[in-house]
């Protein structure tokens, strides 16, 4: 059974072999704290820890095009000024810097929209896709391998473009912008998907990033959530369907319990990545909510990979009989801290190995430093939009 067999089979309820063994990713200071510790410098994780292929995304560009310019405004010390991709001015650590602090926004209201945004989100422009994307069409047929496409961003977006704060107030003080940029976003996320989709490509997923919630819930209210933002996921995952992509993913940290059922009634159907945290997130609690219905992927807290390994082992116990239940895949439930050890990682993955992956021959090996894959430094950039 290849990866792609094995993903369409576990998130579909089908016999395979195994679970993927796949991650969310790292903070890039992890990787170089763990040099100290033993992990290779330069080496590709996939292959120096042994994952499944993974997060592999068609390079289709729905975000904003384009992309503001990078600038670098003022440095300071260890920490820097940048305005960035999005239009954001932003104070942002240079090592160890977490979440930056967002300083100001390109977006503030309608003008801004309508002169800097709006004709950033023509759908289905050549700039949109690949210059060599009839290639990689035929080299997508004959794939084995589980790949994803971008769907985009109907609120995560928009509260980076705007900034948190002013668009709590603009939801209040104008509803129909509020409204509209969420409509046009998703029709620019549709006319670029359509041409994609109707190339012959069968993609295995869809990718949403949201990040619309913390950790009391969610950072806009389930009924405008339900008026405003679930009919135009419709559309989307309308589209989707129809050219048989029916694994819809979204993307959101923070305590998701009060949304997830709408993002379902809304074709969304996977939830990721369950974060644990504060407020005690489950996979196996969703499940019990949910029933089958709705996938998982995530759901290892990242607190007990930094705990005691004899944590990590009962975790992954744990989530044994979900695995074997299907329609989840579990990974840590955010990038991996660098206060998580290197060899507390390596614990969970020779655990995971052993009870997820049942040690069969057909697991990459381990401990292979290898050279960086193509994609290795774009994973986890479906965001982004990159």
């Amino acid at each position: 059974m290849n990866a792609q067999e094995r993903f369409h089979a576990v998130m579909h309820y089908m016999p395979r072999d195994r679970s993927p063994i796949m991650d969310f990713g790292f903070w890039d200071e992890t990787l170089t704290i763990w040099q100290a510790q033993g992990y290779p410098k330069g080496a590709d994780p996939d292959i120096f820890f042994g994952m499944d292929p993974q997060w592999i995304v068609a390079p289709i560009n729905v975000h904003l095009c384009p992309a503001f310019p990078h600038v670098v405004m003022e440095e300071r010390g260890d920490q820097e000024v940048v305005r960035d991709h999005e239009g954001v001015t932003k104070l942002q650590g240079k090592f160890l810097g977490s979440i930056p602090r967002h300083l100001d926004h390109t977006l503030k209201d309608r003008e801004s929209w309508e002169r800097e945004f709006r004709p950033r989100l023509e759908g289905g422009v050549p700039a949109r896709y690949p210059a060599d994307w009839p290639a990689l069409v035929e080299k997508y047929r004959c794939r084995d391998y589980p790949l994803g496409v971008n769907a985009g961003s109907l609120y995560g977006w928009l509260r980076n473009w705007m900034g948190l704060e002013a668009l709590s107030v603009l939801v209040y003080d104008d509803f129909r912008l509020f409204r509209e940029m969420v409509r046009t976003v998703a029709q620019c996320v549709i006319d670029t998907l359509r041409p994609v989709l109707e190339a012959g490509v069968r993609f295995d997923y869809a990718l949403l990033w949201e990040d619309m919630c913390y950790r009391v819930g969610p950072l806009l209210s389930p009924r405008l959530f339900e008026e405003v933002l679930v009919p135009n996921y419709r559309r989307i995952t309308d589209l989707l369907g129809d050219h048989g992509v029916d694994i819809v993913v979204v993307d959101c940290d923070g305590d998701i319990t009060r949304l997830a059922p709408l993002w379902l009634e809304a074709g969304v159907n996977t939830m990721f990545p369950i974060e644990v945290g504060a407020w005690g997130g489950d996979p196996c609690a969703f499940r019990e909510r949910h029933g089958p219905s709705m996938r998982l992927i995530g759901g290892v807290g990242k607190q007990v990979l930094a705990g005691p390994q004899e944590a990590i082992a009962r975790e992954v116990e744990r989530l044994a009989p979900l695995v074997e239940e299907g329609g989840y895949i579990p990974t840590p439930d955010h990038r991996v801290p660098p206060d998580v050890p290197l060899a507390n990682y390596l614990c969970y993955l020779r655990e995971a190995r052993r009870v997820w992956g049942k040690d069969l021959p057909n697991l990459r090996p381990m401990g292979q430093p290898g050279r960086p894959s193509p994609h290795a430094t774009a994973r986890y950039a479906w965001h982004l939009g990159e």
